[in-house]
Order: structure tokens, then C-alpha cells, then sequence
């Protein structure tokens, strides 16, 4: 489909015409928001080049937010939880300088394991959620599951003779958030024994 070009469009042709190229083009963040940037280019008289800048800036910025919650969603997670959410008062012995560091998530592009311990009760899935959804966020691949499902899934798949099919589908994540670790006994196979089911 070819859009009609004409100069000296009237305002009304001119927004429709907007309208239909951001749809055929797919920019639903600068069709949303274009008459609000367009009126603050004229009172802020922005130059044309600022304004084309502060429209793709939009675009680019709700694709990221949009590329994020995504990667959210797909990582599993039974609740959400954040850094801010954190209670570093109640918990005195994590360090908040040391968690705002793995917040970086170098350790991630190092491909560097980290294991969360303590206590029943000092926020270790909180932390390892929030950690997780930091990862997301920052464009990693993020995979949340419980130690039990996650060896369950393990134990089925190999009866199945899909053990490296999921395999590898867990390798192509960037980081794997295995929670509840400690709440499981093992037997020689790997299956979650009687007294933790019970």
C-alpha cells in the first residue's frame, strides 16, 4: 500500500497520515504519543532533527520496556520482586553493597554460578527473584524453577529419552534460577525421595 503524498496537508490529513504510516511500519509508541511530543517540540521549539530524535527515542524506549517484560514473563517467576522491595535492615547480614554489585550482573556474562545460603526466612528466593528479574532486564535469557520440578522434569525426560532435548533447552538460557534447593533430599537416580514429598 502506497500513502497518497501531497504538500500542504491539512492538520486532520496530515495526523491521519501519520496514523496509517505508523501502523504500516509498526511504531505503535509514536503513534500513541506523537501529538503530546509533537505539541512540547513547538512550546520547547525543538529543531526538526530533535524532534525525528525525541520520536524514535519513544519507540526505542518502549520496545526495551516491552523486550523486558517479556523476558519476565518467560522466566517463570511465581511473584515479583525487586532490589528497592528488599528489607536490608531486617536482614543485617547481606551486605547491600555486595548485592547492588551482582545487580551488574557480570558475574552472569562471566558465567560465574552463585549460590544464595542461609536460614529458612532471610529472603534468599526474594533475592534470587530479584536478582533474576534485574537479569531480565538487562537482556539476559532468565529460566525460574523449583529444585523438585527441575529434577522431576530431569527424571521424566530421561524415562522419555528426552533427556537431552531438555538439556538443552535449559542450556540456552543465560542464567537458570533454581530456588528451594535445601528443602530436597535425593536418591542415587535424582528423584526427590519420599520424606521430602510427604
Amino acid at each position: 500500500m502506497t500513502l497518497p503524498r501531497q504538500r500542504g496537508l491539512t492538520e486532520q490529513a496530515a495526523d491521519a497520515a501519520i496514523d496509517t504510516a505508523c501502523r504500516l511500519l509498526r511504531l505503535p509508541s509514536i503513534r500513541n504519543e506523537f501529538n503530546e511530543i509533537a505539541d512540547r517540540a513547538i512550546k520547547d521549539q525543538m529543531t526538526y532533527r530533535g524532534f525525528l530524535a525525541e520520536l524514535l527515542m519513544t519507540e526505542c524506549d518502549d520496545r526495551a520496556r516491552r523486550r523486558s517484560e517479556r523476558r519476565i514473563k518467560a522466566a517463570g517467576f511465581p511473584r515479583e520482586k525487586s532490589l528497592r522491595a528488599f528489607d536490608f535492615d531486617a536482614n543485617p547480614n547481606i551486605d547491600a553493597g555486595t548485592v547492588h554489585t551482582l545487580a551488574s550482573c557480570e558475574w552472569i556474562k562471566k558465567s560465574q554460578p552463585l549460590c544464595l545460603i542461609g536460614d529458612s526466612g532471610t529472603g534468599k528466593s526474594h533475592m534470587l527473584i530479584a536478582l533474576g528479574t534485574e537479569a531480565a532486564m538487562k537482556g539476559y535469557r532468565v529460566r525460574y524453577t523449583l529444585a523438585t520440578k527441575l529434577v522431576n522434569e530431569l527424571v521424566e525426560a530421561a524415562d522419555e529419552k528426552q533427556l537431552n532435548k531438555t538439556i538443552a533447552r535449559y542450556g540456552r538460557v543465560d542464567l537458570l534460577c533454581i530456588d528451594e534447593l535445601g528443602y530436597m533430599e535425593l536418591d542415587r537416580r535424582g528423584e526427590p525421595n519420599c520424606s521430602s514429598r510427604c
